[in-house]
């Protein structure tokens, strides 16, 4: 099973610039999460920090027992090797066909032998669904392809957590479908933590067990996906609806004045997007480990939740599983 995440009021800024401040969540184990945000808000800077590519100013971030922003470089190194990470762009070696691609973590980290790579490189390349692309090089194929190349070498190693940096980045919605199922899919067959770094409301919609949202510097809401696609929020409500009214604008924010003007025109808000299941795996692969423990868990804080969120989650999981069931006084006697 994956290893928890917990963040703990993280701040980052470069110089005089702060990216984004006070950030705490919990990543759960095995279960799917995803980080939503517009553009420059600092969603792939979150991620470089996870791993401790990136050192934070305030706050921790724990894994198995080590701070990546805090501990000895020596056991940063050692905890690097539970994760996966997928860049935007496959960062693949432009000289190296895609199977020594995939294999080079194994050659860089492992003593194991070449026939064993073999075996390895062959099962993550079929897992993808680059079978016959192996000797292929990256300039060679699609940015799609390149991206399932870089999501299999992120596989390479069995990581318990898997870092997805937009993979749905320059993709056409038939891909980006393509992608999601195959992220739901690895879930299920590795049961690893993941965090998937995106601003397409398809995978949003359709992934994720939890969902947050990165906005003005500060994490808005993180927790199970039905709080953040319920919310009213006004910068969730906009970002998920695509509408130009709220308060994200073309350079990220709008000023008090742009968000009064448009209060005073009035005008409808944008209707929400219904609220879809998410994906299932593949037929043949089982239902996720994940599934079980997201439930407990979700019903164990049911009642801190907000309403709307209570209610999608009561009308996922059965009204008469989740509501306490009404005594029924006997015949002649007290209740």
């Amino acid at each position: 099973m994956g290893i928890e995440v917990k963040v703990e009021g993280l701040t980052k800024s470069f110089g005089k610039q702060n990216i984004w401040q006070d950030v705490s969540l919990t990543l759960p184990a095995g279960e799917v999460s995803v980080m939503l945000g517009p553009s420059g808000t600092g969603k792939t800077v979150f991620l470089k920090s996870l791993i401790g590519l990136l050192k934070p100013e305030h706050g921790r971030v724990l894994v198995d027992g080590v701070d990546m922003a805090r501990s000895p470089e020596r056991d940063i190194m050692e905890a690097r090797k539970l994760f996966g990470l997928m860049f935007q762009d496959g960062a693949l070696f432009g000289s190296m066909n895609l199977f020594d691609n995939i294999a080079f973590p194994l050659r860089e980290h492992t003593k194991k032998k070449e026939s064993e790579i073999r075996r390895i490189v062959m099962e993550r390349i079929d897992a993808v669904g680059l079978l016959g692309a192996e000797g292929k090089l990256p300039g060679e194929i699609s940015g799609g392809m390149r991206k399932r190349a870089g999501l299999a070498r992120a596989l390479v190693l069995d990581p318990q957590i898997i870092l997805c940096d937009e993979p749905d980045s320059g993709l056409d919605p038939v891909r980006t479908a393509f992608i999601s199922q195959l992220l739901i899919d690895l879930n299920t067959t590795t049961d690893a933590t993941m965090l998937i770094v995106t601003h397409n409301l398809d995978i949003a919609a359709t992934v994720p067990d939890n969902m947050g949202m990165l906005f003005r510097r500060n994490l808005v809401t993180f927790g199970p996906r039905e709080v953040l696609l319920t919310s009213e929020e006004p910068v969730v409500r906009q970002f998920l609806t695509a509408d130009v009214v709220g308060p994200i604008g073309m350079s990220e924010e709008k000023d008090a004045g742009a968000l009064a003007a448009e209060a005073s025109r009035g005008g409808a808000v944008a209707t929400p997007r219904e609220l879809v299941p998410q994906l299932a795996p593949s037929p043949g692969l089982g239902e996720r480990a994940a599934v079980a423990r997201r439930r407990e868990r979700v019903l164990g804080l049911l009642d801190t939740l907000p309403g709307a969120a209570q209610a999608a989650i009561r009308s996922a999981y059965g009204r008469d599983v989740l509501e306490p069931t009404a005594v029924v006084p006997r015949a002649g006697g007290a209740v």
